[in-house]
């Protein structure tokens, strides 16, 4: 099984805690996911997020077809980082870090992906010919999002290694 990272880091000049606040609401997910991958949350949630609570989305990532995605949420420590784990959903494997770093004038926002795909060669065909490119077309919508909803902001990073 091939395991494949994705790392973005974004720096807002908002304090940590309003920054905390945005991403640690499940309801933002929807803002900031492209509208074409039709994304629902189909859980209850509560006021706050915390370990174990476990969210169930609809999202149609290929060819307009619906599929379920449940993640966890594994770890948390507020206002620095939380996990979210799949626990269903279309990849092997799906582990997301959010961290979140007080800086000089702002805070500094790094996502970690670890990630691995089913079916063994056809996962990684498939990796290399759709969902690289569609996961880094998410995450770079994501950060243009993120620069009009948390303005200013700035791109700092971002990479992917095999």
């Amino acid at each position: 099984m091939k395991l494949y990272q994705l790392r973005r880091t974004q720096r807002f000049t908002q304090p940590i805690e309003e920054v905390w606040e945005f991403f640690s609401s499940p309801e933002n997910l929807s803002r900031i996911t492209p509208s074409y991958m039709s994304f629902k949350i189909k859980s209850e949630l509560p006021e706050e997020m915390y370990p174990g609570m476990i969210i169930e989305y609809r999202v149609k990532p290929l060819a307009n077809i619906a599929i379920t995605w449940v993640t966890e949420i594994t770890r948390l420590q507020r206002p620095h980082f939380f996990i979210d784990e799949q626990r269903l959903g279309p990849y092997a494997f799906w582990h997301h870090q959010h961290h979140f770093k007080s800086v000089k004038n702002g805070t500094e926002v790094i996502d970690l992906v670890h990630y691995s795909l089913p079916y063994g060669i056809f996962g990684r065909l498939l990796h290399w010919l759709f969902i690289k490119r569609q996961l880094h077309g998410i995450f770079d919508y994501r950060a243009e999002v993120l620069k009009k909803l948390l303005p200013p902001s700035v791109v700092l990073h971002q990479s992917e290694i095999l």
